[in-house]
């Protein structure tokens, strides 16, 4: 019998570099008058960098510039980051989950005492895995979420959270439910099929012959994709970046794709008009494409976002062909584009029940509004939701119908503001900024920033009572 000899690899060899130089967060309040500058450095691997910027943007942090550096297998990054009024972050037990997170083996260093505490004060909000999942994808048309949420309601399927989008012509919500019946997951497969057998006969009936939907229940897992990027990853899936154009409407967002063949990268600009996670959605795209970020810099000024990166594909190729950049160009645009506000944004902030979702998006429905994009939390007791509503043309909702709806949901329901007009960066040349323009900070979400306050309310004051 021959004897065969295969080399042997050491397991621990793939650690090894980060044994020897660990990973390191540095959290620096001195250098920057105006913001908080988080420092990492650590071993490359793909999908780093997306890990990172989902870390701090989780938090609703403004991440106002960024330097990223990633040849020769190590990861070197620079934020800027400040919380949702533009101060600088001192709170040490945020402070001490952002470094833990950043690198996960710092957690070990931590005295039990303030590990505590950093899980009592901040909490993940966009990765669900004791839940059942229900997503959802198909036309966007009047009603739909509405009548997703009332067979739910009737299948007793309580909702714990949702989040809907709405993107040319399209729609996609992930909505997580537990069973009323014992409080916790879905996981009999009866019932499962049940359910979705239900919901396909509600987004069917919305849909023609032909037309692309698609329906599906999941049981809980031990590791599943974050909420948003699993969201972009079905509108794309969907194919809704399909009417997007390499310069977009008035110009509101611009792509261009050059390649540095004597460096062997591909060279990516975008610029657009700033907001809140507009970083997550960018790099969530590029990594989803299988796409390597090598360098970046990213930077906000006024009202405007300015992102270049230096890419390969993962295997190492650049962009040669005109249809890949034409595709990279679509894709980043409508990422982009999903998370633009349209309409009035309404936040509702009322006691957690059954059919909680149900009842507002009916009076919504009965009211001849539309949802444009939703997202909903409950903790214990307390529910809080933001909706973004137009009427049923897609103008703005009339101030006797708000005041109405408000009153029919009840709960605290704070009309908060219409969306600012979408409008492009450059001006023309005879038009003056103010210099109240020139200093313009990125805007920050009124919904995200009672999010998170109230999370470290309840977090630290046990649930209130409605």
């Amino acid at each position: 019998m021959e004897n065969i000899y295969r080399p042997y690899f050491d397991p621990d060899f793939d650690t090894l570099i980060e044994r020897i130089h660990p990973p390191q967060v540095c959290v620096d309040n001195d250098t920057c008058e105006d913001c908080t500058l988080v420092k990492v450095d650590s071993k490359n691997r793909h999908g780093i960098l997306l890990e990172m910027v989902q870390v701090l943007t989780d938090l609703d942090l403004i991440i106002s510039k960024s330097y990223i550096s990633s040849d020769g297998g190590w990861f070197m990054d620079v934020f800027h980051v400040t919380d949702q009024l533009g101060n600088k972050l001192t709170d040490e037990s945020l402070i001490l989950h952002i470094q833990q997170a950043l690198c996960p083996a710092r957690s070990g260093g931590i005295q039990k005492q303030a590990q505590s505490c950093i899980e009592r004060s901040i909490r993940p909000r966009h990765v669900s895995t004791n839940q059942t999942t229900l997503e959802i994808t198909g036309i966007d048309r009047p009603g739909l979420l509405s009548e997703v949420a009332a067979v739910l309601a009737q299948l007793h399927c309580h909702v714990t959270s949702a989040v809907a989008w709405t993107h040319n012509t399209r729609a996609a919500c992930i909505i997580y439910v537990e069973d009323e019946a014992n409080g916790g997951p879905i996981t009999d497969p009866k019932r499962m099929a049940e359910v979705e057998e239900q919901l396909e006969s509600v987004v069917e009936a919305h849909h023609y012959d032909g037309e692309r939907r698609r329906v599906s229940v999941t049981a809980p897992a031990a590791t599943r994709t974050h909420t948003e990027r699993r969201l972009h990853q079905l509108m794309s899936a969907d194919k809704d970046c399909e009417t997007c154009s390499s310069s977009c409407g008035d110009g509101e967002i611009q792509v261009s794709i050059e390649n540095c063949k004597e460096k062997g990268y591909s060279m990516v600009n975008v610029r657009s008009r700033d907001r809140p996670k507009l970083l997550f959605d960018t790099v969530c795209t590029l990594t989803d494409m299988q796409y390597v970020v090598f360098h970046a810099a990213v930077r906000s000024k006024g009202s405007g976002a300015f992102q270049e990166y230096y890419i390969r594909h993962m295997d190492g190729c650049i962009l040669d062909t005109e249809s890949e950049r034409s595709r990279v160009t679509q894709c980043l645009i409508a990422a982009i584009e999903r998370r633009v506000s349209h309409g009035l944004r309404l936040d509702v902030c009322t006691r957690n029940r059954l059919g909680l979702l149900s009842d507002i998006t009916r009076v919504f429905r009965e009211n001849s509004l539309t949802i444009k994009s939703a997202e909903i939390r409950t903790r214990g007791e307390r529910a809080i939701g933001s909706f973004y509503v137009t009427d049923a043309s897609g103008n703005e909702v009339d101030p006797n119908t708000v005041e109405l709806v408000k009153k029919q949901i009840g709960g605290t329901a704070l009309a908060v503001t219409k969306s600012p007009a979408w409008v492009p960066l450059s001006s023309p040349p005879s038009t003056q900024r103010s210099p109240s323009d020139a200093i313009e900070r990125p805007r920050f979400s009124l919904g995200s920033l009672l999010w998170s306050q109230f999370e470290r309310l309840s977090g630290n004051l046990g649930l209130i009572s409605s």
